[in-house]
């Protein structure tokens, strides 16, 4: 038990240890002038997920890279997708054929549609979408299929106190949702990280429209380590497995089943949250949940057997 608190104690100190920054430039937005024969052309594997491109204005927004908040003279994090300014109400489409994988609330990015395009060996995900609108629910899509609507600036992440102004926010990223975590840097909703976006797979937008090219056998994911990528959520699993094995221990020596019971119904709240995220982690806490209501029981219900039996 003490190797592996210290084991966890190391893992949390490395995932900890201050991100070393390097240099990202901010990328205008690829030429889509050709966005409508992208659109009108079903041979054709990309499309751009709006119905226009307005030129100029675009570029002014949020690019592909450009850096956030500074903190210490160094970056704090770097855009990684690209956003467009639009009216709110205004369609979203799929840039290409594959399958909603998540459509949800997902805090300031409002509600959010992630589609997986196993064909390119990419996902393409849409930040600032309206809840109150019509939306897209999980399933097979086709390319330029309607996903949802932007958001009212009360609605797509911000509020009534703090408003968002309207825009999609645009990400397309080398692999599948399912081959990144639902936390840290490499988490697979991330619209400012402190890695360089292309480090962690991370593509341009509009370039890969643009380029209307799907690499043999797919886009390449970044090369990251096992333990790198999953790093944050090993840890956190870490430290709710170590922290249900105690408390196992403690309501076994103590005879106290009710422990049991309210650390099950504890462990709810961690698993609500991380379900949500899609973190891999919320399966082991709605397993160790499961194991401590049981265990909980079957010692209540030793106990009420032995004092029927005294």
């Amino acid at each position: 038990m003490k190797n592996l608190i210290w084991l966890l104690g190391c893992l949390l100190l490395i995932g900890c240890a201050e991100t070393e920054f390097a240099s990202c430039t901010p990328e205008r937005h690829a030429d889509l002038s050709r966005a409508a024969e992208f659109a009108a052309n079903d041979s054709l594997p990309f499309r751009f997920p709006l119905d226009e491109v307005v030129p100029g204005e675009d570029e002014e927004h949020a690019v592909f890279c450009s850096s956030g908040r500074k903190k210490l003279g160094a970056p704090y994090s770097y855009h990684a997708a690209e956003d467009y300014h639009r009216p709110a109400g205004t369609p979203v489409y799929a840039m290409a054929d594959g399958r909603v994988s998540f459509s949800g609330p997902m805090g300031g990015y409002g509600w959010l549609v992630i589609v997986d395009h196993p064909q390119a060996n990419l996902y393409s995900l849409y930040g600032h979408l309206s809840p109150s609108r019509w939306f897209i629910q999980p399933g097979p899509v086709d390319k330029g299929a309607l996903l949802g609507y932007l958001g009212d600036d009360d609605e797509n992440g911000g509020s009534a106190k703090h408003p968002l102004v309207t825009h999609l926010h645009m990400g397309v990223r080398a692999g599948q949702r399912s081959d990144y975590p639902g936390g840290g840097e490499w988490r697979w909703q991330a619209g400012w990280i402190k890695l360089r976006p292309m480090d962690v797979g991370w593509l341009k937008p509009s370039e890969v429209i643009a380029s209307q090219t799907i690499p043999a056998g797919g886009f390449t994911g970044p090369t990251g380590s096992l333990l790198e990528i999953w790093l944050h959520e090993i840890v956190l699993s870490g430290i709710y497995l170590v922290g249900a094995i105690c408390l196992m221990i403690f309501a076994v020596r103590r005879d106290r089943p009710f422990v049991l019971m309210l650390g099950s119904a504890t462990l709810a709240v961690p698993w609500w949250l991380f379900e949500r995220k899609g973190m891999k982690a919320a399966d082991l806490l709605l397993g160790l949940a499961i194991i401590l209501a049981v265990g909980g029981v079957w010692m209540l219900s030793r106990r009420i057997v032995k004092a029927r039996d005294a």
